[in-house]
């Protein structure tokens, strides 16, 4: 039998497969698998539907898929979360984050819940001084929109944790 994260990660890693990350070398599709991991073993949410869409966040923002593709293939929910983590690439760049931060606090919380996942995996794969400094940026904006959360404070913890350690932000 065949999970929704099972179907989940082969569609990612299906439309991923052609990407790599920023070092050139590490196939893309580590990147949804280890956030989805992240939600699961750090965070502890095992909800297959936010699973899910941990694992396909990016393909609607960095793949051919859209909205409605995510939506037939693993239901509105899961489609809603992507929707709510995927950034409007029609907007110009000084509109653009702020229109994806104000999306997301209006969101669901599992939304926001990937994002850290999101971010917490991007930190710790930085491997160069600008790319610290973007990610850790990234870091204080998810833990701000996710601060006030309940669900979310034990998330936010093991984030601000993992940012002090890395001594890559002060949180």
């Amino acid at each position: 039998m065949t999970t929704l994260w099972m179907k989940a990660a082969s569609f990612a890693a299906h439309k991923h497969r052609n990407q790599v990350r920023k070092d050139g070398k590490t196939p893309y599709i580590a990147h949804p698998f280890r956030v989805a991991m992240i939600v699961r073993d750090l965070f502890g949410v095992n909800d297959e539907e936010v699973l899910a869409a941990a694992l396909l966040h990016d393909t609607i923002e960095d793949t051919d898929t859209d909205y409605d593709d995510i939506a037939d293939a693993f239901g509105e929910r899961v489609a809603d979360l992507v929707g709510a983590l995927t950034k409007d690439m029609r907007l110009p760049d000084h509109k653009r984050e702020t229109a994806y931060d104000r999306q997301l606090a209006e969101g669901p919380w599992e939304a926001r819940l990937i994002k850290l996942a999101d971010v917490l995996d991007n930190i710790t794969d930085a491997s160069h001084e600008k790319m610290i400094r973007k990610a850790s940026s990234k870091v204080v904006r998810a833990i701000k929109l996710a601060e006030n959360d309940e669900e979310l404070s034990g998330a936010v913890q093991v984030v601000k944790e993992f940012a002090e350690a890395l001594m890559v932000v002060e949180v």
